[in-house]
Parts: structure tokens; C-alpha cells; sequence
């Protein structure tokens, strides 16, 4: 993607809105109403330019203000905030939120965004975590899937040429690089697999083994889990979340058959462990640029998809915010004459704030400024939107976290935070010895079960 792309206004007779936001021509204005914008991430000079381009487009918004939150305590603070309708207009949600938060949001309005045309502007995935019901909970500007982050030195002297496409190559890859001393201990090892605590985001890396391999993981209609399942597959039945599961926490196993025995409990955390060059790969997203940059800016590495299962369906797993409305607020009217005030009403509120969104995400239908590519070009992040990801699949950076945004997935979590924690013990117990894959995968969709009915 280049940077700097700011197309110009086009004013025609006067103030016009960009179609597109879900707004016609600007009426005179009506009344005024301020905005409050809660975030993580970003900094409130990544939408300047967008706030003021707005404000010229809708003469009914004042002041649009933009809080950076701790990640540390956003969660709690939103919701303690949002539940004593003291919160801000539009905030960050977490994809995986929507299902704890829909007592706490307003859905867009479907003359504003309906579901037809959010299905048209992003990717797959955002249409799975945000529609409800036919209505639109939350829209992103950004949408990121795992990538493979590969160390081209230790490629090099491994004599691999390439970054693994399918799991059989990838196995081979983690064997070649790894290296054991006379004691048996790994000093070099190939691929960050098999363990929970000291890889990052290693229950992402089990639900993306899962999701490749075809599992069901949930029965909305009947409310109760099914990653532990078998199913039918030629002469034999097999359960495709133990068999995730059992490749998964093998790669930590010294006895294993299947795959080379490449980590293990006592290995230096998987980002500290690449970024010092004693790891061959390992799966992240694509913030984690940043973290290397900083940690060890010369490290010779790059990112590729994820490798995939030969002969089964395409599939990356998502991790990304989208911004929502709250439910309730008083509006923020400073500035309009007390009479007309009155007459703002939250739902008048919740109606601004979505068209700002919608003004924010979506696409324009006609050349103008697009505040999405000013906000990508800004951060170097994956695009949420169809036509953007298109011209970012070339982009060095980007293009294996654009490319897996089209076929990224995710599944209902009722209480994710929960179900985190549940498949991080899973991994661990299995790696103890304590239970097996099959007792181990049982258990925890037992629980989950429990957890959508409670």
C-alpha cells in the first residue's frame, strides 16, 4: 500500500456527505451533538484528519473526541461505564464480544447499514461476529488472521526454499531446523508448537488446527458444544478437535512418531525466542511487526499464510476490534439551543454515531476521501474491507495477513475469556501427562456447554 493517499474533496453546490456513510445531501443543520470515541492502540492523531473531514460532511456533529484506554483494565472500565449509561457514544469491541455485549450495544440503524451491504463491504468473518439477527452490532476498520513469521537465515542453512504451504512441508521444516544438544536438550528449535504458556496466542494456533480440519465446534440451536465429536469420514469415524488437539501438543512430546519433537515447557517465550534467532517459525498476527521491529530490528524474517490440510477447505483464524454503539447515553448537545436539544433523543444519538461509522468503515461510491485508506496507510494494518485487502495482498507486510483475512473464521464463544482459559488448561494438562486428548477435549466441551446455558 502506498502511504499518503488523501484524495481530495469534491464540493458540488455546496456541503455535500460522501455517499457511502449511509448519509444523502447535508440538511441545514439541526442541532449539534459531541461524539465520544473509546479505543485502544491508536492515538487521537491517527483521526484527525478524519474527524475534521466528517465535520465538514455532517453539520449536525460538534466535536468528535477520541479516548485512548488502558488495555490492562478496558474491558472492565467499558463495561462498569456502559452499564451506568456514563460510557462513550462508540467504542472498541473485541470480535469475540458481541455475544456479552448485546444488551449493552445499539445495532445500526438498516437505513444507515443493513446486513446486505456490511456483507458487501468486509470480509466473511466480520459478518459472522457482528451480525446478529440480521443486524449489524459493530463494524471494523481493520481485521487481522495468523500469519507465519519464518526466519530466513535458519531457512537458509536448513536448505529450505520456501515458507511451508501444507502441514506435511511444515513438519519437514520444524525437523530440518531443530537442533538438540548431547543432553537432549533443544537448542534450536524449529517451529514455537505443543505447549500453552510459553507460546503467544496458542489457543488461536489449536482453534486454527481445528477450524482447518472441519470441526464443528458449536450447536447454536441446541446450545451445547461440539469440537469433541467423531464424524463420519470414509470407512472410519474421527474426531477432528482431538486430532487438532493431539497434533497440536505433539510437537512438545519427546516420544512422539508423528511430528519432530521441536519444544517444550522450558524454551524461552515464542517471540523472545524469534526475535533472538532460535526460532524457526512461528504463528502471530500482524502487530507483532512491531514487537520485533523493536526487539531486534535486523532480523532476516517475513511472514506467509498459514500452511493448510491438502485436500480440506481453506481456513486462518481472526483476532480483531470493531467499533460499536452504546446502547444508552445522554447526548452530548453542548452547543445546540436548549429548545431544539430537547428534541435530540438518544435514539437521534444512536442514529449520528452510526452514521459516523458508517461514514468511517465503509466504502465510498464515489472518489473522494476514504477515511479507512487514511487510517490503514497511518498504522500499516490489514484491511477489513474487500476492495482494500485486494490491493493490499501485494503489500510485503501485509499481503499474507490481507490474503488470510478472506478466509479467516471464528466461532460463538458465550463467555470468550472463559473459553481461553479452558483450552489454554487443555494444552497443559495434555503436555503433563495429566489426562488424554480424547478425556482432555470432553471435558472441556462439557464445560463449554455449561457454559452457553448458563
Amino acid at each position: 500500500m502506498k502511504k499518503n493517499i488523501l484524495l481530495p474533496f469534491f464540493l458540488i453546490a455546496g456541503l455535500l456527505v460522501l455517499s457511502g456513510c449511509g448519509l444523502k445531501q447535508a440538511n441545514p443543520k439541526q442541532y449539534t451533538i459531541n461524539l465520544e470515541i473509546w479505543g485502544l492502540f491508536d492515538d487521537t492523531d491517527v483521526f484527525r484528519d478524519i474527524f475534521d473531514a466528517y465535520a465538514k460532511t455532517n453539520p449536525n456533529i460538534g466535536t468528535v473526541t477520541y479516548k485512548k484506554l488502558s488495555p490492562d483494565t478496558y474491558k472492565k472500565d467499558l463495561v462498569d461505564a456502559l452499564a451506568s449509561d456514563q460510557g462513550p457514544d462508540i467504542f472498541l469491541i473485541h470480535n469475540d464480544w458481541l455475544p456479552g455485549f448485546e444488551k449493552l450495544v445499539y445495532p445500526a440503524p438498516p437505513e444507515i447499514l443493513n446486513e446486505q451491504r456490511f456483507r458487501d463491504n468486509f470480509v466473511d468473518v466480520a459478518a459472522q461476529d457482528f451480525i446478529t439477527q440480521g443486524l449489524v452490532g459493530a463494524a471494523p476498520l481493520t481485521v487481522d488472521s495468523l500469519g507465519l513469521f519464518y526466519n530466513k537465515d535458519l531457512f537458509n542453512e536448513a536448505g529450505i526454499t520456501s515458507p511451508p504451504r501444507n502441514w506435511i512441508e511444515f513438519v519437514e521444516a520444524a525437523k530440518k531446523m531443530t537442533k538438540i544438544d548431547a543432553q537432549g536438550q533443544i537448542i534450536q528449535s524449529g517451529a514455537a508448537m505443543g505447549t500453552a504458556a510459553n507460546i503467544n496466542r496458542a489457543t488461536d494456533i489449536l482453534n486454527l488446527l481445528m477450524l482447518q480440519g472441519g470441526t464443528e465446534m458449536v450447536d447454536l440451536v441446541d446450545r451445547k458444544a461440539k469440537f469433541d465429536q467423531y464424524v463420519s469420514q470414509g470407512d472410519s469415524n474421527v474426531s477432528p478437535g482431538e486430532n487438532a488437539l493431539s497434533f497440536y501438543t505433539q510437537f512438545a512430546d519427546r516420544g512422539s512418531a508423528v511430528v519432530p519433537y521441536v519444544w517444550n515447557p522450558r524454551m524461552h517465550y515464542s517471540i523472545d525466542a524469534f526475535s533472538e534467532g532460535t526460532l524457526g517459525m512461528m504463528f502471530n498476527y500482524s502487530w507483532q511487526m512491531e514487537v520485533l521491529a523493536s526487539k531486534s530490528p535486523k532480523l532476516n524474517y517475513a511472514v506467509a499464510p498459514v500452511p493448510q490440510f491438502a485436500g480440506s477447505p481453506q481456513a486462518n483464524f481472526a483476532n480483531y476490534w470493531g467499533y460499536a454503539v452504546a446502547k444508552k447515553r445522554t447526548p452530548d448537545t453542548r452547543g445546540t439551543d436548549p429548545a431544539e436539544a430537547a428534541k435530540v433523543t438518544n435514539d437521534v444519538r444512536a442514529a449520528e454515531a452510526w452514521k459516523f461509522l458508517s461514514f468511517l468503515t465503509t466504502a465510498p461510491t464515489a472518489p473522494g476521501f476514504d477515511p479507512a485508506i487514511d487510517y490503514l496507510t497511518k498504522t500499516n494494518k490489514p484491511a477489513a474491507r474487500r476492495d482494500l485487502i485486494e490491493k493490499q495482498r501485494a503489500d510485503v507486510r501485509l499481503g499474507a495477513f490481507a490474503q488470510g483475512n478472506l478466509i479467516a473464521k471464528d466461532w460463538y464463544r458465550s463467555n470468550p475469556d472463559a473459553v481461553e482459559a479452558l483450552f489454554f488448561q487443555m494444552i497443559d494438562q495434555v503436555n503433563r501427562g495429566q489426562v488424554s486428548t480424547r478425556d482432555a477435549i470432553k471435558a472441556a466441551a462439557i464445560t463449554v456447554t455449561q457454559m452457553m446455558n448458563q
